[in-house]
């Protein structure tokens, strides 16, 4: 029975006032689709993951709750304001909160707006809005994977980011990079992009590993080091501007037989506990000469 490490971590640094962050600095929301924070944090501790690493605070990743057990719920809430909640007793201050009376989570640093979404109040600040798309709610290939797409200005999906390909996270990388490049500088952008290589099937991504004997822990850790190989490409595009706030998360874990559950959209300590960062990517000081 694989059970998850529990124990827990001390908090991270205070939030940045999001009123300060919201029209001066660009936006990257990074969700990696169905990492469980086992996984996340011993790649972590290990060594493996030096990219995400060496971003996150501490070099470590923050144990949280999912707003959600499955993707399209997870993503509905945190497009409404509400991150995952770190996993220790509140309340918990938000980043970013829709004006709602009698909230307990909103703060003088939380970036409050009153519109019916995260990103059509961006957009109202002057923000570009771009969505890279990964698993099947964001395909835009029916009514239902058309919503989150749809609240974007700009959205992107094709079968070479879905769950199928194993080399999703990289023409990923690729077009969002092709996004940013094609905006004026001036304009400021809120990039979304939503990592598919995690999800099942993720067999592809362990070298010896075979379709019939399926997905793993083993095989799903293999997929987080192959984003951590890719990822630095996303940072450098979203710093090449100027200073760019990033929110690194997952959406919602998984189970591979923890307690004799598989997948997900149940509520097991797997799927509901996820692992997060958020930092400053700070722009190359040689790029402005």
């Amino acid at each position: 029975m694989n059970t998850l490490n529990t124990a827990e971590i001390a908090p991270y640094a205070p939030d940045p006032d999001m009123n300060e962050v919201v029209g001066r600095d660009d936006l990257l929301l990074l969700t990696l689709d169905t990492l469980r924070y086992d996984v996340a944090a011993e790649l972590a501790e290990a060594g493996q993951l030096p990219t995400l690493s060496a971003c996150l605070p501490g070099g470590r990743w923050e144990r949280r709750h999912a707003p959600g057990n499955f993707t399209y719920a997870s993503h509905q809430a945190i497009f409404a304001g509400f991150l995952p909640t770190p996993a220790a007793p509140g309340p918990h201050p938000r980043l970013f909160a829709a004006q709602f009376g009698g909230s307990e989570t909103t703060v003088e640093r939380t970036f409050v707006f009153d519109a019916p979404d995260l990103v059509t109040a961006l957009a109202g600040r002057g923000y570009h809005t771009v969505c890279i798309g990964g698993v099947g709610f964001f395909n835009k290939q029916a009514a239902l994977g058309s919503v989150l797409p749809g609240l974007f200005a700009e959205s992107h999906w094709a079968p070479e980011f879905s769950v199928a390909s194993p080399t999703s996270f990289e023409a990923q990388v690729a077009c969002a990079a092709r996004a940013v490049a094609n905006l004026p500088p001036e304009r400021r952008i809120f990039l979304f992009l939503n990592a598919s290589a995690l999800h099942q099937p993720n067999w592809f991504y362990l070298p010896g590993a075979t379709r019939d004997a399926g997905d793993s822990r083993a095989t799903h850790a293999a997929a987080l080091r192959y984003i951590d190989r890719h990822v630095g490409r996303l940072f450098d595009a979203m710093r090449s501007r100027r200073r760019c706030f990033a929110i690194v998360c997952s959406d919602h874990g998984t189970a591979y037989g923890d307690d004799g559950f598989t997948g997900h959209r149940l509520g097991h300590e797997s799927v509901w506990t996820v692992p997060y960062g958020h930092f400053f990517l700070e722009p190359d000081p040689l790029e402005a000469i």
